[in-house]
């Protein structure tokens, strides 16, 4: 699958290079209304699977953001659509295969953090992978990546020194935290919640983690962001909804936006 995924993505490209590659979370598709001279294609027509999530455009689009070529994924895989974890790994080998040279996740997540409000942007300094999932099981490619690849340092410690700093001098205090992806599509029980907290996760969500691994074993350097859409079972009087986490993304979005594009300019 991955030279079919090549092969179908250099048609898209033709001689466009874009090194950075930004795959957008449910209700962040603000930032793909942003770029400019945007070309947009369907993932059906690159040969992805459908994305069946709403909130996710399922398409793939190619513009500049900072000033800077890139590529967005309007639309990710969840695990608990049924999509087996290696097709992540396959989508970024091929993204790699094209030139992809570095990979920003962002997302929505609840808080497991009273400290952390919904409507925050929060850095991902790194994960706790409690989804039983893995992208790199089975035979391994040694000409993609290692077999045992560190995850050491894979949310680049010093990118998030720059998104401090920029977002300093946008009046934004942004925090730092750990994000957990457990494997959905429910939400967590309030008793889940508090196991996690302990664990010392600060967000929670379904997505990114399989990214990311897949990024590190293809030595890519990875910048995360979630936006806090709620807060966890347990931390506020009503009950999370898919609805509430696609209305606080639109809401939050417009922030994101303005940090991706001033932190693209500095790359």
């Amino acid at each position: 699958m991955i030279k079919k995924y090549v092969q179908n993505l250099k048609s898209f490209l033709k001689n466009h290079k874009p090194e950075t590659l930004i795959i957008l979370g449910s209700g962040l598709g603000a930032l793909a209304q942003n770029i400019e001279h945007a070309q947009k294609i369907s993932y059906e027509n690159l040969g992805f699977p459908k994305i069946n999530v709403s909130g996710h455009a399922g398409q793939l689009t190619l513009g500049r953001v900072g000033g800077k070529d890139v590529l967005l994924m309007e639309g990710r895989y969840h695990l608990y659509e049924g999509h087996q974890p290696e097709l992540i790994k396959d989508l970024l080998s091929a993204f790699a295969a094209v030139g992809i040279k570095r990979l920003v996740v962002t997302n929505a997540a609840g808080s497991l953090n009273p400290k952390i409000k919904a409507g925050s942007v929060v850095i991902i300094k790194d994960h706790i992978n409690l989804s039983g999932k893995n992208p790199l099981i089975g035979v391994n490619n040694d000409s993609l990546g290692p077999r045992f690849p560190s995850m050491n340092n894979v949310y680049d410690v010093s990118e998030r020194k720059k998104l401090k700093k920029i977002g300093a001098r946008m009046g934004l205090k942004l925090r730092e935290g750990v994000y957990m992806m457990v494997l959905g599509p429910n939400f967590e029980t309030p008793s889940e919640v508090r196991a996690f907290r302990r664990l010392g996760a600060d967000m929670v969500g379904m997505s990114t983690v399989t990214e990311v691994i897949t990024a590190a074993y293809l030595s890519m350097p990875v910048t995360g962001l979630s936006v806090i859409t709620n807060m966890a079972a347990g931390l506020q009087k009503t009950a999370p909804s898919h609805a509430e986490t696609l209305e606080m993304a639109q809401k939050a979005s417009q922030t994101l936006v303005a940090l991706l594009h001033a932190y693209l300019e500095e790359l």
